[in-house]
């Protein structure tokens, strides 16, 4: 029997990890189709290059990354993904924006406001929370094997040259705040000194933000939890602040 109840576990385990490595797939694969809508050739189209790159550091194979793209541009035939921005009022007060990636806006919407019902949201109008953000730029990597201080030292006037506005060393992670135009050059520069890249692109950014205690961020924590494991929802950001 303990052999048995080992092997279920296993396989309950490996289940689950396949589940999240599928909805990693799939989040990616949605980003690439939409990125491609505006031009399959990742040289030309700054967004496609950035999805691409993405999907391939989260290992995500390269046919489903050429099938994405193919979807984008039309070669492959089926419904058009689009994006969509929602909002909700989270635990706490918290204000959040909700970004989907859709083929059916009427059955996400639907879903979207259930789930935040169920799980003590209340759903806004968009306008209501989108002021308290901004759209910034925002480069993640990982500095080169050997590397340290001294060369973002060496770097940082050159970061700032191509458009940096706020750096965020944090261990071995630099966080690179731009420009919502400037993040693509910024991502080349590392990437050409040797940089690791963790993700490249645009993100909301709260300008007001909303103090919460570590009870309540718990809370919040599992609210963001639940709108994420819909497939449709691509990313959650908050005005969060922990006391």
């Amino acid at each position: 029997m303990s052999g048995h109840s080992k092997w279920a576990n296993i396989k309950v385990r490996k289940g689950a990890q396949d589940a999240k490595r599928g909805k990693v797939y799939t989040k990616h694969a949605k980003l690439v189709e939409i990125a491609a809508q505006r031009g399959g050739d990742p040289f030309t189209n700054a967004a496609l290059r950035a999805a691409i790159d993405n999907a391939k550091a989260d290992n995500v194979p390269n046919a489903n990354i050429e099938r994405a793209i193919k979807k984008g541009t039309g070669e492959l035939k089926g419904d058009r993904m689009e994006e969509v921005l929602y909002a909700a009022m989270g635990p706490g007060g918290v204000a959040c924006l909700i970004e989907c990636m859709s083929d059916n806006k009427n059955r996400t919407l639907s879903n979207l406001k259930v789930n935040i019902s169920k799980h003590g949201g209340a759903f806004s109008d968009s306008s209501s929370v989108l002021w308290m953000f901004q759209r910034k730029g925002i480069v993640i990597a990982k500095e080169p094997a050997g590397g340290g201080q001294k060369i973002l030292e060496e770097m940082e006037l050159e970061l700032i040259d191509f458009g940096a506005e706020d750096l965020e060393p944090d261990g071995e992670i630099l966080t690179v705040t731009t420009d919502v135009h400037q993040w693509s050059a910024i991502r080349d520069f590392l990437k050409n000194n040797g940089w690791e890249l963790e993700s490249a692109g645009v993100k909301y950014m709260p300008t007001q933000k909303t103090a919460i205690d570590v009870a309540t961020a718990e809370k919040l924590s599992d609210f963001i939890s639940s709108l994420e494991e819909d497939d449709d929802v691509t990313e959650v950001h908050t005005n969060a602040e922990i006391l």
